[in-house]
C-alpha cells in the first residue's frame, strides 16, 4: 500500500519556468542577446541553471565563463523567485486529497536549499511537506538514491510504500534505484526529444489529479 506521495519541485508540483525564464532572459539582455520565448524554456527549465544557460549561450559547465554566468543567473532568480511561478493546476486538490487519505507527502527537488526553501515558504501549498529534501541536503542530488531515501527515513516510511512523481528521467531513476513506485508527470517540461516511453514509470499522468485513482491501491 502507498503511504506516502513525494514530488519533484520545478516541472511536477510548481511550474516555476516564468521565473527561470526570466531570469535567464534579464542575464541575455545584460549580455546584448536576444531574449528566449517562453516555449523555448519550458522543455529545459527541469534542468536548472544548465540547461538554460546552455540554451541561452550555448555554453556547459566546462567553458570558462560558465560559472560567473550562473551566479549571475541564480542572483537574478533569487531576486524573482515567485513572481511568475504558480502550482500546477489539481496539486492543491491532490495535496488535500492525499492527507484526508492519511498519507505523507513531500518534496524531492534538485534545486539547492538557497531557493528551495524560500519557494517552499511563498507557494500556497494547502499543508505543508513533512519532508523537503533538495539538491544539496544530503550532499549529492537525483539521480543517486541518497536523496530518495533520506526523504522516506524522515517520513519514516519504507520506499517500497512512497510514491515518487517527477517530470525527468533523472526523477523516474532515482525512484526505481530505492524501489518507489514512479510516476511520470507528462504535464511537466518534457522535450520533444525525451524518450519518456525507456524511462521505465510505473505510472504516467497527464494531470495531477489523474494519480487519485491508483492511491490506496495495493499495486501501481
Amino acid at each position: 500500500m502507498i503511504k506516502a506521495v513525494l514530488f519533484d519541485l520545478d516541472g511536477t508540483l510548481a511550474d516555476t519556468a516564468p521565473d527561470l525564464g526570466a531570469a535567464l532572459n534579464r542575464l541575455l539582455v545584460e549580455e546584448g542577446r536576444a531574449a528566449q520565448s517562453m516555449d523555448a524554456i519550458r522543455p529545459v527549465a527541469s534542468h536548472g541553471a544548465r540547461g538554460l544557460l546552455e540554451l541561452g549561450f550555448g555554453i556547459t559547465p566546462q567553458d570558462a565563463q560558465f560559472c560567473a554566468l550562473r551566479e549571475r543567473f541564480l542572483d537574478h532568480y533569487e531576486q524573482g523567485i515567485c513572481e511568475g511561478t504558480t502550482l500546477f493546476d489539481g496539486i492543491t486538490e491532490l495535496i488535500r486529497e492525499i492527507d484526508s487519505r492519511g498519507l505523507q507527502w513531500g518534496i524531492i527537488t534538485n534545486k539547492p536549499m538557497r531557493f528551495t526553501d524560500p519557494l517552499v515558504q511563498l507557494l500556497p501549498l494547502p499543508i505543508a511537506p513533512q519532508t523537503c529534501v533538495s539538491g544539496d541536503t544530503v550532499g549529492i542530488p537525483k539521480p543517486d538514491a541518497k536523496p530518495m531515501l533520506h526523504a522516506a527515513a524522515e517520513l519514516g516510511v519504507d520506499p517500497a510504500h512512497c510514491l515518487y512523481v517527477g517530470d525527468a528521467e533523472r526523477d523516474i531513476e532515482a525512484g526505481r534505484k530505492v524501489g518507489m513506485k514512479t510516476v511520470l508527470a507528462s504535464y511537466g517540461y518534457i522535450s520533444e526529444f525525451d524518450d519518456t516511453a525507456s524511462w521505465g514509470a510505473d505510472l504516467n499522468i497527464n494531470h495531477p489529479l489523474e494519480l487519485l485513482v491508483h492511491l490506496g491501491q495495493s499495486e501501481v
